[in-house]
């Protein structure tokens, strides 16, 4: 590492320090368009060129592209800054909530950042091998928005982290954000990465010769980012539902009596939600369709309530006779085994009630968090169960992501965590799902900038698919979301309530939902042959000419 100058790695923390600043909070969105160039920069001018290097090289400066190396590190750097940066909530989860001592919390912040950030480093490594053959970084710069869109979808299908992915900073650009129902959110990604690839090119120009590229990078930016600025007519709603927010303490014992009373308070806020005036631009126009059945949404909490209990099924009964609607709660489902000697099967789900009370249908949890919900290879981690007491309880729900029927119409519901995937949740859609319902626990979370991370991942779920989204979680933020991403009602965080919620009906398909991740496997298909077909050449240039 020593030869990596100095320079270079102050550009790789820069640019981590970025990507932090762009994400809620504190949202600084407009930066993400220069967020990336301090690292590309870094990693095509990493080290003094030996003389080789500056003979055959096109440019006049003494510093060259990294070894592979150099790359792997510069990337970890940056990802690292990045992942502490925006993922600082895993320290009270861990601490708070975990019943962890500070300085493990800390370590495992520590641990997880840099393991996440290895996304970052494979970034890194691909960039110094496209410019390997030389001190240009023309070949680098050219793959580049086509790399990090290839590394971005590793991140949802390998490791199924894809949290905060570049693209989610244009959540509230509605012209832009439409992209996401052609490409999904991977499509924002490559436009903002080829704007900080001109401006990394830029600068590594001469200086005389920066002022094309910085004048076509700022009015790139500046156009795309003042797209924000358009309006679009509100959307139109048909209906409405109750999205309830317990604001349940995430604590670890309850006694039968505060179970009880909760289940009763929980019952009393359902019957009177309150309305939320809508953000100025999003206000829907409501409507009504008398085929869409009245829905009480109960979220995901750490209250223990189970599918089978009896104040369970006798609180949810009653209610949805009552208000002669439909219930769905979020809830635990215990399954006994087939044979002896097998453990029970556990599932997070959501469960609907019918309004004459009964449950019929239910959907378990298929995406569980690793760590927090189930020990990945637990045959050789088992000794994480420790950590927390809800580690490792939980059984996927399989792969189907079939929708609900309630009255004449199909939701797609899905809990928590899955709404950070894009290709899982549009399945929902392409499966005949008309709305989506986000149930889900943020409690976890604190007051970080994770709640509102959260939301705008949700968000794009909606655009991607042109779907409403209800979404009633524990603590905030409940809100009812517009297919084209806007938050059209919602309430305070931190308060028991519900809410108003208006909502549509939309049974089109997007080309995202019928064809997914097309975009982003053809980004990684240009990458791998961009980067083989520069080492063909390579081949060949350096093969013996025969005298």
């Amino acid at each position: 590492m020593k030869s990596i100058c100095k320079s270079a790695w102050l550009l790789a923390a820069l640019s981590g320090l970025l990507q932090v600043l762009i994400f809620p909070r504190p949202n600084l969105v407009w930066l993400c368009w220069v967020a990336l160039a301090p690292l590309l920069v870094a990693l095509l001018r990493a080290r003094r060129a030996d003389a080789a290097e500056l003979l055959h090289a096109d440019s006049h400066s003494p510093l060259a592209p990294a070894r592979v190396w150099q790359g792997f590190w510069l990337g970890w750097l940056s990802g690292t800054i990045f992942y502490l940066g925006s993922c600082y909530w895993v320290y009270p989860v861990m601490h708070l909530f975990g019943g962890l001592p500070k300085s493990i919390s800390l370590l495992l912040l520590v641990l997880f950042s840099l393991y996440i950030g290895l996304h970052h480093a494979l970034f890194g490594v691909l960039i110094a091998l496209a410019a390997r053959h030389g001190s240009s970084p023309r070949r680098a710069l050219l793959l580049a928005p086509f790399l990090w869109v290839a590394v971005e979808l590793l991140r949802a299908y390998l490791v199924s982290f894809p949290w905060d992915l570049l693209g989610y900073t244009q959540i509230d650009n509605l012209p832009l954000a439409r992209l996401a129902s052609v490409t999904g959110v991977y499509g924002i990604s490559f436009e903002i990465a080829v704007v900080n690839t001109v401006f990394a090119a830029a600068a590594l120009m001469p200086v005389r010769q920066r002022r094309p590229l910085i004048t076509a990078a700022l009015t790139a930016a500046i156009a795309l980012q003042s797209t924000a600025l358009v309006r679009f007519e509100p959307a139109s709603a048909e209906g409405h539902a109750t999205l309830v927010q317990q604001n349940v303490p995430i604590v670890r014992e309850w006694s039968y009596e505060e179970y009880r009373k909760l289940a009763s308070e929980l019952a009393a806020i359902s019957h009177a939600p309150m309305s939320s005036a809508p953000p100025p631009g999003s206000t829907s126009q409501a409507g009504h369709d008398p085929s869409l059945a009245s829905l009480i949404v109960w979220p995901e909490s750490p209250a223990p309530f189970v599918a089978g209990d009896r104040v369970f099924v006798s609180t949810t009964r009653d209610l949805a006779r009552q208000q002669n609607s439909w219930l769905l709660a979020g809830a635990t489902a215990l399954q006994n085994p087939a044979h002896p000697g097998e453990e029970q099967l556990i599932f997070n789900s959501a469960v609907l009630v019918t309004p004459s009370g009964v449950a019929t249908q239910r959907y378990d949890k298929v995406h569980l968090v690793p760590w927090g919900e189930y020990v990945p290879f637990s045959w050789a981690f088992g000794f994480a169960k420790a950590l927390t007491h809800e580690v490792g309880v939980f059984t996927s729900g399989g792969r189907e992501r079939q929708p609900l029927d309630i009255g004449a119409h199909r939701y797609g519901v899905f809990i928590c965590y899955e709404s950070v995937f894009p290709h899982e949740v549009r399945q929902f859609a392409a499966h005949g799902a008309e709305v989506f319902i986000n149930i889900s626990n943020d409690g976890w979370y604190g007051e970080s900038g994770a709640a509102w991370q959260h939301l705008n991942m949700a968000r794009m779920r909606a655009v991607e698919n042109h779907r409403w989204l209800l979404r009633s979680t524990n603590t905030g933020i409940t809100a009812s979301i517009d297919p084209l991403g806007r938050v059209v009602a919602s309430v305070p965080r931190n308060q028991r309530l519900s809410l108003d919620a208006p909502y549509g009906l939309e049974s089109d398909q997007t080309i995202y939902t019928s064809y997914g991740d097309w975009f982003p496997l053809l980004c990684a298909i240009i990458a791998i042959t961009g980067l083989l077909w520069r080492d063909r050449a390579a081949d060949h240039i350096t093969q013996p000419v025969p005298v």
